[in-house]
């Protein structure tokens, strides 16, 4: 079978390889979509801690696929089943796990990181993931590739979670990325009255624009300040996300935002950068409430798989990039460009 395996920063290699024997409390499951994730990006470019030096991984988190072997002694699925990949794998006990919060879970392994993950043609689903509930099944009425794609939703659902968005809130999304579009989504279904998109980017702004979003600001070219006072009648906004890794954004929230206004730190910052000065009167005197969210639970994967096969928002949008395997080297080029939203490891191509 053909996989691509990670070696080192910069060195991404296809290989053709034995397809994985499985135990028999293991399954096997023929890979039918995988999206690159910006992780993936980073991990390319400057390798992980899960990933010791020396060991070959097969990245991919955002997996879909067709079960075709299981284990003698696993109970509850069979071969032809379509199935989607929780990537995150909690050890079960710690107070993290016990909570139902496995993404938080200081021992965690996750498909793509610490285990091979989706970017190979068939994948050994492990014992521990089966038993800890990481393995869904897909509503009929989505595709794999939908089905992939329920990972980075369901990490925006989990911020949803914290943010309360309701109807009449004015949401502004910093970052026109694929991360922005499933926020715009999410804010659009809850009944936001204005959602604001900022980007650097026109053409990223222009991608966004079609999932709901009711004002584009070019914060390279406009004064982001100034334009959200226009928008909200001097007011800010009751809802701050920071889709992206710039630290100035996340000082900036804290101005944007209105009095008890939210703000969710979204994206993560580089470790040379995550010292971020803080005026912490405006949280003070505003009294806003600063939250953060990580990757997404089991349970909010659930959720929005339920919300995705609803039909009330459209995943698919988001995949405007398909590619099979053996291009791998051209979907990161692809993902890393941003002329368009995701990139897809699908099945037989189709770009």
């Amino acid at each position: 079978m053909k996989v691509a395996r990670f070696y080192e920063p910069y060195k991404l290699v296809l290989e053709d390889i034995d397809v994985p024997a499985i135990g028999e409390n293991e399954m096997l499951l023929k890979v039918k979509a995988t999206a690159v994730c910006g992780t993936d990006l980073r991990i390319y470019k400057f390798g992980h801690f899960k990933i010791p030096q020396g060991t070959k991984r097969v990245l991919g988190h955002e997996i879909s696929g067709e079960i075709v072997q299981v284990g003698s002694a696993v109970k509850g699925y069979h071969r032809g089943m379509r199935v989607v990949v929780v990537p995150n794998i909690g050890c079960g006990t710690c107070a993290m796990c016990m909570k139902g919060q496995n993404q938080l879970c200081p021992d965690y392994d996750a498909f793509g990181i610490s285990l091979d993950g989706g970017f190979q043609e068939y994948m050994r689903i492990t014992e521990e993931a089966i038993l800890r509930g990481n393995i869904l099944s897909i509503p009929e009425n989505l595709t794999y590739e939908e089905a992939a794609l329920v990972e980075p939703f369901s990490c925006v659902y989990s911020s949803y979670r914290l943010l309360h968005i309701g109807p009449g809130d004015t949401v502004l999304i910093i970052g026109a990325g694929p991360i922005g579009a499933c926020h715009v989504m999410m804010s659009k279904l809850a009944g936001a009255s204005k959602i604001i998109v900022a980007d650097i980017s026109d053409s990223r702004l222009a991608q966004v624009k079609d999932f709901g979003v009711d004002v584009l600001i070019n914060s390279a070219v406009e004064d982001l300040q100034t334009r959200v006072l226009e928008e909200t009648d001097g007011v800010g906004m009751d809802v701050v996300v920071t889709a992206n890794s710039v630290p100035e954004i996340q000082a900036l929230s804290l101005e944007l935002a209105a009095s008890r206004g939210r703000i969710c730190f979204f994206g993560g910052i580089p470790k040379e950068k995550e010292i971020v000065p803080l005026k912490t009167n405006l949280i003070h005197y505003k009294e806003l409430q600063v939250v953060a969210t990580t990757g997404s639970s089991i349970s909010d994967f659930r959720q929005a798989l339920h919300i995705a096969a609803s039909g009330k928002i459209s995943l698919k949008e988001i995949a405007t990039g398909r590619f099979q395997l053996e291009d791998i080297h051209e979907a990161f080029e692809y993902a890393a460009a941003g002329t368009g939203m995701k990139a897809c490891i699908v099945e037989g191509g189709g770009k």
